[in-house]
C-alpha cells in the first residue's frame, strides 16, 4: 500500500515507518497539512494517517484530503485522546490513539485493505446479478453501500453488512459442476428472502454470497444480534444441508462502516 503519513511529529512518522517499510508498503511523511493535500492530489494514496492538531477540528482537512485523492481512501485520524465517534463525524474512517502501537496499526491497515478490497469487489460492474425473488441486483446494491460510506463521512453515520455465503462453493463447483453449486446458492438465497426482516434489503454480491445492510440501527446491539439470527437459523435449516456429495460450509460475516473491521464470523456446517 502506499501510505501518506500527515504529522508534524517527526519521532512519530519514523517510528511508524520503520514498522510499515519493512512489510512492503511505500511511507510519505509530510508535515504541513496544506502541502500534504496537494500530494494526495498529485500522488495515489491507499491509507492516509493524520494528526489534525493544532487544528480544533479535523473535518475541513479530511474532506479536502478525499475531493483531492479522487478516489476512495481510507483515512485515520491520529492523536492523544482522539475518540473513533469524533473520528468518524469529522469524515475519517478510524482513530488512533497516540503513542500508536503496532497491535493498533496492524489492525487499521487490515481493516484499510479489507475496506476498500469489498469497494472495488462490490463496485466491479464487469459482472452483476440481477434483480430476482426479493434479492436486489449487485449493481443496485453498491449504491447503497457507497451512500451509506459517504453518509458515515458526511454525518457520522456508522453502518454495517451482514455477508452471508458458501465458503467452500468453488469446491462444489469443481467437484460437482456448476448445476449443483447453482442450485445450492438459489436454495440459500430463497432461505434468506424467507428469513430477513420485511424492512431488510438484501443483495447477490457473488455467485455465492449475499449481502444485508443495516443503517442507523436503533440500538448498539442490533447488527450483533442480526448476524447471530441469521446464523443460528442458517446453521440449524437442514435443507440447506440435506445434499450429496461435499458437504457444504456457509459462512456470516458482520462488518461495520466505515471502520471495515470484521465484527463477526460464523463458521457454519452440517451438525
Amino acid at each position: 500500500m502506499k501510505i501518506l503519513i500527515i504529522d508534524r511529529e517527526e519521532v512519530t512518522a519514523q517510528l511508524m515507518a520503520n514498522r510499515l517499510e519493512p512489510l512492503g508498503h511505500t511511507i510519505v511523511h509530510e508535515p504541513v497539512k496544506n502541502a500534504a493535500i496537494d500530494r494526495a492530489g498529485q500522488e495515489k494514496f491507499d491509507l492516509i494517517f493524520i494528526d489534525p492538531a493544532p487544528l480544533t477540528s479535523s473535518r475541513p482537512i479530511i474532506m479536502n484530503l478525499r475531493h483531492k485523492a479522487g478516489k476512495y481512501v481510507y483515512v485515520a485520524q491520529m492523536g492523544e485522546s482522539v475518540s473513533l465517534i469524533e473520528a468518524i463525524k469529522c469524515g475519517a474512517n478510524e482513530a488512533l490513539s497516540k503513542p500508536v502501537s503496532s497491535e493498533n496499526l496492524d489492525k487499521t491497515l487490515e481493516n484499510a485493505r479489507y475496506l476498500v478490497k469489498q469497494i472495488e469487489r462490490i463496485g466491479d460492474n464487469r459482472s452483476d446479478f440481477p434483480s430476482a425473488g426479493g434479492i436486489i441486483s449487485k449493481s443496485a446494491f453498491n449504491q447503497l453501500f457507497l451512500s451509506a460510506i459517504d453518509r458515515a463521512d458526511r454525518y457520522g453515520e456508522q453502518s454495517y453488512i451482514v455477508f452471508i455465503g458458501i465458503k467452500n462453493h468453488h469446491i462444489i463447483h469443481e467437484s460437482e459442476g456448476a448445476p449443483e453449486a447453482n442450485i445450492l446458492s438459489a436454495k440459500l438465497s430463497q432461505y434468506l428472502v424467507r428469513l430477513r426482516r420485511q424492512s431488510d434489503i438484501i443483495a447477490q454480491t457473488e455467485s455465492h454470497e449475499y449481502a444485508l445492510l443495516l443503517q442507523r440501527p436503533m440500538y448498539e446491539t442490533e447488527p450483533k444480534e442480526a448476524a447471530n439470527r441469521f446464523a443460528e437459523s442458517i446453521g440449524g435449516y437442514k435443507d440447506l444441508f440435506a445434499k450429496d456429495g461435499i458437504e457444504p460450509e456457509f459462512y456470516v460475516k458482520l462488518i461495520d462502516l466505515p471502520i471495515g473491521s470484521q465484527i463477526i464470523e460464523h463458521s457454519l456446517t452440517k451438525a
